[in-house]
Formats: C-alpha cells, structure tokens, sequence
C-alpha cells in the first residue's frame, strides 16, 4: 500500500467518523417539478428503457416456462420468503425487518454504517448484504408487467417504503460501502422503470425514491474503492452511478455523473478484462459479475444510439476466452472465489453461470463464441428486445489476444491465456486444465487462491479434479483460509505451506511468482514455475510439467522440487464430490455410479505415501463447495514424502470416457528417475511400454514414446 492510498484511507476513515455529508445529491424542486420529473420517467423519453409492458408481452409469448418460473420466484417474495447462497429459504415478518439476520438471529445496529465492523459481527454480513440489494424487486416488477395483477405492485412498493424507513442514508449496514449502494441502486431504478405505469407509483414515493437513488448515486463516486481495492467493486460502483445518470437525467448533477461513471468504466474495462480476455482478478466467477456489469451499461448506451466499443470489446473478448474454456459441454471452471453475484437479477437462477451469461451477451449477436455455447434466459431475453440500429450490431468478434488451436468447428479447441494465465487442453471430451496465472488482481489479490500450477480434468459435463470452491466467506470462518489454502488444491504444497502468504480473509500479503517457460497446444505440453516458496528458510522452486498430448491415453504431470536441505512435499488431487475412490499408497481408481472415471498412478524419486482425506471436520480438508456457505465431503487425494531436494514426483492420471467399470486400467509399473537434470518416466499400458523423457535444463524439451505416439517439444514457445 502506497502513500497516497494511506493518505486516501485516512480521509476517508476520518469523513466517515466524523459524519461529513459526502455532498448534496437531492435537488430542492417544488411538487411541481417533481410531478413534471416523475410524468417525464413515465413517459420514458431521454432515457434507456429496460422494462416495458409490451416488450413483456412478447417475451411471455416466446418464453412462458421462464416467465411461468419468474411469477413463482415473485409469489416467494411477495410473501416475503427469502433464500440466499445455501442457507435454508427463511420467511420474514411483516413488515420487513431489514436489519435482522433470521439465520444466525442478529440484528444489525441502527448506526452510522461506518462504525459496523461486519467481519467481526456475530452475523453472516453477506446474508443481510444480499437481502439489502433489493435484487428481488425487478422480479416483482416484471410478474406486474407478465401478468397485470396489483399484488406484485403492492407488494414491490410496500417493500420500499418499509426500506426507506428503516435505512436513512449512511446509517446501518445496508450502507456499509459504495459497492452496495451501488448494485441495490441498480435494482431500485430498474424496478421502478417496470413499474413506471403503475397508481401506486405516487409522486411522493417517487420523491422519495429519487432522492435515494441521488444520495446512492453520490456516494458511489465519492467512496468509490481506489487504488488496492479497484476490483469488481469499482465496476459495481461505476454502473450503478451511471444507471441513476442515465435513467434519471433530469437530476442536476446527472451529465456530471454519467460522463465520470463512463469514463471510468471505459478504463476499468481494460484494466479488469485483460487482452486475451481473462479477468484480472483471477475469479471466473467475478470474471460473468464484472462483464456482467459492462454489458448492462453497454446495452442502456446502445438503446440511446450511443455506440462504446471499449465495453462490447471488452465484453466480447471476455466472452470469447469463457467459451473457450466450457466448450459445448464441460463445467463452468471454479479457480477463484465466487459468491454468485449478479449485476442485475432478471431471471431466476440461483447463480449465473458461464453459458447464461454468453446467452445474454449473444443476444447483441455477432460474438460466435456466445451464439455457440450460450444458453437463453429471462435476462437474455430482455436486453434482445432493446432496439439497437443495424450500424451498431456487431457482425465479428474482435481478436484479442487468446491463443487457440485445433478445429473450431466441433468447439473443441485448445486455448492459452497468456496475460491471464490459463491453458486449456483437449482430447475428445477430455478437457484439462492447468493455471500458470497470477495470485489475483492489485495488491491485496482479494479473490485469488493460492493455486499456481494446478491442474483440473473434466470428462463431458462432469468434473473430476478440480476447485474445492469459495466454501465460506462470514458465515463459517474456519473454511475460508483452507478453501482457498495450498492443500486443497490440485497442486504441490511444501512444508505445509501456502505458496502465497494470507494476511486476511480478503488480502494475500506476498503473492506467488509464476514464469510460463512453454506452451505448446499442439502436443498437449506446458512447462511452468513458480517461486512461492522461495520464502522459506531454504528456498524451493516448484516446476510442472503437464503433458496431454491429444493422441495419448494418460495424462501426465510430472513435478520437480530444486533447492537445498529436506523438506515436507504434498502432492494432492481434489476429486468431485460426486465420485467414488479406492484408494493405495500408489494408486487411485475414480468411479461414479459404479464407471470407472479416472486411474491415478504416483511416483517419486524417494518413496511415496499415500495420504488421502475426505470430510475431516478437524482439518476442514477433504470438502467441495458448490454454493457459498455449503460443503459436502469429496476425497482430497494425496501424496507425501519428506525428501532432500531436488525432489521428482510424477502422476499418471487416465481419464475414461463413456467407460464400464474396469478392474484392470492397465496402466502399471510406474517408475521415475531423476539424474544430471534429465527426468526419465517409464510406465506400462496393457503391456505396453511407455516412456517420457525430460530434460530440465531445457524449455518443455519432452520425448514421448507409447505405442500411438512418439514426439519430442522443444522450445515451442517462450513466455515470461
């Protein structure tokens, strides 16, 4: 952290304490003007328009199983039942009390929201966070606009006063940070512009509402997250000052507002989206939250004839990168935190995923990526209906700079990441991956995992080894720091450390360094390092080689350890909850519903032990979240040896597709030597022999020998 940002934090702590007004918002209109203000937005001139009745009318005609989805998901909150990440659907009371947590029973103080430490409070501050964004209400909006019937009206506006009640600007802990002042901005005036015709729209709530969304708008700007902490949040803050500009124009401060928000965004879009389209933050699940984000205030400007490539490039490119990572049908990947936000909450689904956020950005066209992989939604649906003139559809995606490979034509391609640090091999329905990224974005890396080198398999729509999930963020502690911890990672561990250094639930203090030596997509070869654990006592480099030539059966990993003295070295494979394990101190089977999936075989150049754990509640080792706040038990698979250095272990992984049970995988005798800086690995396949050579003091110099294929990399290609 630098000196101006300790100087920017002082000030701001300081103007928090102390209560300064971050500025006058409101405007000092008579009942007149804010009639005249309020039959304007009715009319919807000068504006983007998002919500409409007859807009609504045609996506019930073409999408009703949706639609029928939507009006049910409207009935729950209507009836004020409400349920967040994995908790259990609580039922509120009437009227709402927004500070009160049902889950863990507390209520959040009436105070200024700059006293509230929500990490040290006894509730789940993401819970009462999720409930004050008031993302239900486009909901609402929408069941009044599919179906006519008053109660959702009533209902969405009965809500709202009893908010503006309980939460006077800065005050609680719906107002703890500009980001969530942001999103629920968002939400307020979306809804608000569904139910734009509605009686119950009074010119006093719309006085009311108005002046919220200003002082949102404001706060926004001013406490907007700088310098360590521009993440996803800057891009949250951003938009929903933009949305209150451009949806209410007629505020004074409003062309200020958008012209700043804009230009921002404009920058943020470069910065967060990098040019091969990854995201900065290593997260793919705050990679959809923030592309999200520029799509939504993408399509508001192209309503309005204003063309921005700066956001569709970004969104597209973006785009581009997801899709080549979930092909036609593999997961979504899970490196990263997720607490599955949304931008804006049109549809029903519970998470957005991959292919529900490419169906939305195919609905401006163009991107192939989006039009091939993406599904539809209610969100999709929607922003298709915004007008958009023919000169500023997109007929092409740009280029970027993600490396692909293979044949397009099936999706099936190979890809490299080479800024964000992702590669992405394929043979069939196997799809591998191997992250070569940075810890995260900025300094503090809030959402990065210490992860360098792992490796993740999937078979078809089902993962194998891959990310044990975010598991926890507030509600249970314990989870966190493992969840996203070294251990738990399909990667090696050394002296039962992280490869990077946690100095909070939301900071990493010393990121681990990684150098891409080679990646060569054509024979399936990566060869990369990282210099995590050059901070122990005796340093040590890790280097991975990973192997999955498109011709060969198995895939292989091969890891070295170089430096000095002995030390505790932990190779480990987090197996999908889904699965089943038998389990040796040399090999695995994986099985599901009685198939077998995957064999893995391990060697060392010091003998190995087998140390496998799943569901250990003492360790929190041996989980897999799929949602926040959840975990089921999952096998963490591992290997253990005390060793000096330098240390090879090689693993021999072998995927099965469409595969009956099989008791004998026929790979066997797995052995590895290690000597004047050549790896040699031999290993038999139903009687085969196998052999791969490796020489270290070279880039991604391997010979492969099997009886399908015989090949040798050298130096294909160099990236620092």
């Amino acid at each position: 952290m630098g000196a101006r940002e300790i100087a920017w934090r002082f000030v701001r702590v300081a103007d928090e304490r102390l209560g300064r007004d971050p500025g006058k918002a409101v405007p000092e209109w008579s009942d007149e003007q804010w009639q005249a203000s309020l039959d304007r937005f009715r009319a919807a001139t000068e504006r983007p328009v998002l919500l409409d009745r007859d807009r609504a009318a045609r996506i019930a005609a073409q999408n009703p199983a949706a639609v029928q989805e939507l009006v049910a998901a409207a009935d729950l909150v209507a009836a004020r039942k409400f349920g967040f990440f994995a908790y259990p659907r609580v039922e509120l009371a009437e009227p709402i009390d927004w500070n009160h947590d049902p889950i863990a029973d507390v209520r959040w103080p009436a105070i200024p929201a700059a006293k509230i430490d929500h990490r040290t409070a006894a509730g789940d501050a993401k819970w009462i966070w999720e409930l004050n964004r008031l993302q239900h209400l486009p909901w609402l909006a929408q069941a009044w606009l599919f179906t006519g019937d008053d109660r959702y009206s009533k209902a969405a506006f009965a809500q709202l006063d009893s908010w503006l009640e309980q939460n006077p600007p800065g005050v609680g802990i719906a107002w703890r940070g500009a980001f969530e002042a942001g999103i629920r901005a968002i939400s307020v005036t979306v809804a608000m512009q569904g139910l734009r015709d509605s009686p119950d729209l009074t010119v006093d709530r719309y006085r009311r509402l108005v002046s919220v969304l200003a002082i949102s708008a404001r706060r926004c700007w001013i406490e907007r997250s700088r310098f360590s902490s521009a993440n996803n949040h800057l891009v949250g803050e951003l938009t929903g000052l933009a949305v209150v500009a451009m949806f209410f124009p007629d505020l004074p401060a409003a062309a200020n507002w958008e012209k700043s928000a804009i230009a921002g965004l404009v920058r943020e879009a470069d910065l967060q989206i990098l040019a091969d389209g990854a995201a900065a933050e290593q997260a793919v699940g705050y990679q959809v939250f923030t592309a999200d984000f520029l799509l939504l205030i993408s399509a508001l400007l192209r309503s309005r004839n204003d063309f921005r490539p700066e956001f569709l490039d970004a969104v597209e490119r973006s785009a581009t990168y997801l899709g080549a990572l979930v092909g036609p049908d593999d997961p979504d990947p899970r490196y990263g935190d997720e607490d599955e936000g949304f931008a804006l909450r049109l549809g029903t689904e519970p998470r957005r995923t991959i292919r529900q956020h490419l169906g939305a950005v195919a609905s401006f066209g163009g991107n192939v990526a989006a039009g091939r992989f993406g599904v539809p939604t209610l969100s999709a649906a929607w922003l298709a209906e915004i007008d958009v003139p023919e000169r500023l559809r997109r007929s092409s995606t740009p280029a970027g700079e993600l490396i692909l490979s293979g044949d397009p034509a099936d999706g099936r391609t190979s890809a490299y990441a080479p800024i964000g640090g992702l590669v992405v091999l394929r043979r069939g329905a196997v799809r591998t991956l191997m992250d070569v990224a940075p810890l995260g974005y900025l300094s503090i890396a809030a959402h990065g995992h210490a992860d360098a080198l792992a490796v993740g398999i999937s078979v078809g729509e089902q993962d194998i080894v891959g990310d044990p999930g975010t598991g926890s963020y507030y509600g249970n502690p314990a989870w966190r720091d493992v969840h996203r911890g070294t251990r738990a990672h399909a990667t090696v561990e050394v002296d039962g450390t992280n490869q990077s250094t946690i100095g909070g639930p939301f900071l990493w203090t010393m990121h681990a360094r990684t150098h891409v030596r080679s990646v060569d997509l054509a024979n399936g070869v990566v060869d990369a390092e990282h210099y995590g654990y050059e901070q122990l006592a005796e340093p040590v480099v890790h280097r991975r080689w990973l192997i999955a030539h498109p011709d060969a059966r198995s895939i292989v990993v091969v890891d070295r350890l170089s430096g000095a003295g002995t030390h505790d070295v932990r190779a480990s494979w987090p197996i999908h909850p889904a699965l089943d394990v038998a389990v040796s101190d040399t090999d695995c089977l994986v099985t599901k519903d009685g198939r077998s999936v995957l064999h893995i075989a391990a060697t060392a150049t010091t003998s190995l032990q087998g140390q496998h754990v799943r569901g250990d509640e003492a360790t929190n080792l041996g989980w897999w979240s799929t949602r926040l706040e959840s975990r089921s038990p999952a096998w963490l698979l591992g290997w253990y040896c005390a060793a000096e250095l330098p240390l090879v272990l090689a693993t021999v992984l072998t995927p099965f597709e469409n595969a009956e049970f099989v008791e004998n995988v026929g790979v066997e005798n797995v052995k590895v030597a290690y000597s004047d800086g050549v790896v040699d690995l031999t290993w038999t396949d139903s009687g085969a022999p196998c052999i791969l050579t490796i020489d270290t003091r070279l880039d991604a110099h391997v010979q492969m020998h099997t009886d399908r294929i015989s090949t040798q990399t050298t130096e294909l290609q160099s990236n620092d």
